[in-house]
């Protein structure tokens, strides 16, 4: 790959440089670039896989501006997914522009440029701003509990400590509910949040509630389907949507259908789960080898149907009857997924057919730790989890922590520099269409993980961290307590009680909030093509751009050598001025500067 800053070259899935965004199958799109005119280009072809088959178009040059030679061309949408790159003509050579970047020699197709005309996301997504919350642990209120509590559970209330890694740690039962969450609404849109995501609501025998034992309603212990439906149009009234968090890999142990399929073998669903003859084993596939855990058997017609096939199922309901914006869906990667069975892109196409037919502004978001690119092609998952491209690399660079460890991955790699960061996060990207990336939830922690807070050891790291989230392309989302510092070693130590009336940070409440603020006040930072600028050990520039608004951002994790601005810049943050080639204040933290006109 090119290194020398000079030879520059740019084109990625935004407006800026694909009109119009979103084109279906048969439609036409424009394909701008730009060079450095100093790079010497002398002719530009388009090459595009239509078929299987690689063909040619000359790129006609445009207009000239700021040292830059435009380029435009004209493309059919011809197959569900396009995949194209451009080559460059100079006086030295030909040069190879993908996703990735700029090359002087023939690459893998891997990392070109791609189009899904089936990749559809909804119109709304690409400006929001998500918030997680793990239902038992936001806010009290509006059930009584049964007394005694159901078996599994054990009571705590909101000042107990967790007793993470012990058996209780699932169990714990801090008495979160739905109604809570209402109550708690006008903390979210003062915030500016605008996607709730909320973890397992059905019945359990856990406070995750990954093991449910019925779809049939919402726990209610949580308030029931009142509270759900509640929440979604108090949510609503404030302009959030609500998305819930379902497992199409798995059901628990006590789940009405396995419980029918072990005493009925007879049973529509004694073909729901994997039943197995292995005397080591429990008799079933399972997840991760957990027996409370049974693996679902997706090639059971009637479980599509019941699951996510079509208007009578979860999919549906909880959307159409409840008021639910779409659907997190949990392990993504592994669902339809057993031994010789693959049925795993069969499960996301169904399910978003489901949600398309019943409106196509829902949202369908996969979780998958590791590579997602391979399902982020198409008809299925809108998006990601973006831990593979966002939450680790970003990890390992501004906090320096144990990251791989925290994943389960039995080895270290050492600590990322700024380059290696950024060639992480390009290696991801370029190899998923942008409006996937666009749909995919940018996040530093989540209950899964350890608190980005604890991680990056305070708030000033920290809220470098959350500033990186809030500009690049994807949608941010904040766990709930974030704003306010919680922390959290690991897995259930994240899953801390929100500190209401407790000890918490209001300076980095304030400066999420504008955070927050300036990217709902800047569409270049939601919607704008994303280019880097300089990249160093230390520190970082990338710009956003959209229109005319222009804007870099810079972060950094310690002081640095100077950044110089080669435009006149102003701090959206506090006003100050940079005249071009002034330095760009040191680090630690971060930075962000609208180009003056």
């Amino acid at each position: 790959m090119l290194q020398k800053p000079a030879l520059q070259a740019h084109h990625d899935g935004s407006p800026q440089y694909v009109r119009p965004v979103g084109a279906g199958l048969g439609e036409p799109v424009e394909l701008r670039l730009w060079t450095d005119l100093d790079l010497g280009v002398t002719a530009v072809h388009l090459r595009v896989v239509v078929d299987g088959e690689p063909h040619f178009t000359a790129v006609i040059p445009d207009a000239q501006a700021h040292g830059r030679q435009w380029w435009s061309v004209r493309m059919m949408l011809e197959n569900p997914s396009v995949s194209y790159r451009f080559l460059l003509q100079t006086s030295h050579g030909a040069l190879v522009l993908t996703g990735l970047g700029l090359f002087d020699r023939d690459v893998s197709d891997a990392h070109d440029f791609r189009l899904c005309a089936t990749a559809q996301t909804p119109a709304w997504s690409a400006d929001a701003v998500g918030y997680q919350i793990f239902c038992d642990r936001f806010a009290a209120g509006g059930v009584e509990y049964p007394s005694p509590l159901p078996g599994w559970a054990v009571a705590a209330d909101w000042a107990t400590p967790l007793a993470s890694n012990t058996p209780d740690g699932v169990r714990q039962l801090y008495g979160g509910t739905l109604w809570g969450v209402i109550d708690h609404l006008d903390h979210l849109a003062d915030l500016g949040i605008d996607l709730l995501y909320l973890t397992p609501f059905f019945p359990a025998e856990s406070n995750h509630r990954y093991d449910s034992t019925t779809f049939d309603h919402v726990d209610p212990l949580l308030g029931g389907d009142e509270a759900l439906q509640a929440l979604c149009s108090a949510a609503r009234e404030r302009g959030i949507r609500v998305i819930g968090d379902l497992t199409l890999n798995h059901t628990g142990v006590h789940h009405d259908w396995f419980r029918t399929a072990q005493t009925d073998p007879t049973s529509d669903e004694a073909a729901f789960y994997h039943f197995e003859d292995d005397p080591a084993g429990p008799g079933y596939a399972c997840f991760w080898g957990i027996p409370s855990l049974p693996k679902l058997d997706h090639r059971s017609a009637e479980l599509r149907r019941r699951l996510y096939d079509g208007p009578d199922s979860v999919v549906a309901r909880y959307v159409r009857d409840l008021g639910l914006s779409g659907w997190r869906i949990d392990v993504a990667q592994s669902a339809g997924i057993h031994a010789g069975s693959d049925l795993n892109a069969e499960v996301a196409r169904l399910t978003r057919r489901t949600l398309d037919a019943l409106d196509p502004d829902l949202y369908l978001v996969a979780e998958i730790q590791h590579d997602a690119s391979a399902a982020l092609q198409g008809d299925g998952w809108q998006g990601t989890m973006a831990y593979s491209w966002f939450t680790r690399p970003v990890w390992s660079w501004l906090a320096g922590a144990d990251v791989e460890s925290q994943w389960g991955v039995p080895v270290s790699f050492a600590r990322l520099d700024g380059a290696a960061m950024v060639a992480q996060m390009d290696e991801f990207t370029s190899q998923v269409p942008w409006s996937a990336r666009q749909a995919s939830l940018t996040l530093l922690d989540s209950h899964d993980t350890a608190r980005f807070h604890t991680v990056a050891g305070g708030s000033d790291v920290q809220l470098t961290g959350i500033a990186m989230m809030m500009a690049l392309p994807g949608i941010p989302m904040l766990f709930a307590g974030d704003e306010y510092g919680v922390d959290g070693t690991g897995l259930e130590d994240s899953r801390r009680p929100f500190p209401w009336g407790g000890p918490c940070d209001e300076t980095l409440h304030a400066a999420v909030r504008r955070l927050v603020a300036l990217r709902r006040e800047h569409p270049a930072l939601s919607r704008g093509s994303m280019r880097w600028v300089e990249v160093t050990p230390d520190a970082v520039l990338f710009e956003r751009t959209l229109d005319d608004e222009q804007i870099l951002v810079q972060v950094a994790r310690c002081d640095h050598a100077p950044l110089r601005a080669d435009r006149g810049l102003v701090s959206l943050l506090d006003g100050v001025h940079v005249e071009a080639g002034e330095a760009l204040p040191s680090g630690p933290g971060y930075g962000i500067w609208a180009v003056r006109a």
